[in-house]
């Protein structure tokens, strides 16, 4: 793992990305694994998979997160909706219709 300052080539540069790709699908299949397991949890106890105010709740941290690593919140904020929708729909592939559950 090199710094990107220590990087000297594009090569390197690629490399680099690549080892960080690597680890962010990684991440996200991890993260799929908890979402795999909240639709279990949410079907228990006749929950939705959208519950609005975590969704908003997800989204503040991410933007939190973003500008103490000197990140744009508003590009991080797409990024993080993007994948909270795409979470969701895994749950209620799991789950079915919302329409048959409470908040």
């Amino acid at each position: 793992m090199r710094k990107p300052a220590d990087c000297t080539t594009m090569a390197e540069i690629r490399a680099e990305i690549d080892r960080l790709d690597e680890s962010l699908v990684r991440l996200f299949a991890e993260r799929a694994g908890y979402i795999d397991r909240a639709a279990e949890i949410k079907a228990e106890v006749d929950l939705p998979a959208r519950i609005g105010s975590r969704v908003e709740e997800v989204v503040q941290n991410v933007r939190d997160h973003a500008e103490t690593h000197g990140l744009p919140p508003d590009l991080v904020e797409k990024l993080w909706r993007r994948l909270i929708d795409w979470s969701i729909a895994r749950e209620e592939s799991r789950l079915g219709p919302d329409s048959l559950r409470k908040e």
